[in-house]
């Protein structure tokens, strides 16, 4: 099982329908759904901040 967490949730992201902590079952299926997040965030949120991916262990931290 892996996990993607959003570390800091800015307001934006509290207000939209995204989840702070998901899990899947396979590695590539949580990089292809936190790159999909950090895209999504970048994008449409305030452009206040600035969201990146990072892997550790058996997480990906937004």
């Amino acid at each position: 099982m892996f996990k993607i967490i959003v570390a800091k949730e800015c307001g934006c992201f509290r207000k939209s329908d995204m989840q702070g902590t998901t899990t899947v079952d396979s590695k590539d299926e949580a990089l292809t759904k936190g790159l999909e997040m950090v895209n999504i965030m970048n994008n449409d949120f305030c452009k206040k901040h600035s969201f990146t991916l990072e892997e550790q262990g058996d997480t990906f931290l937004i």
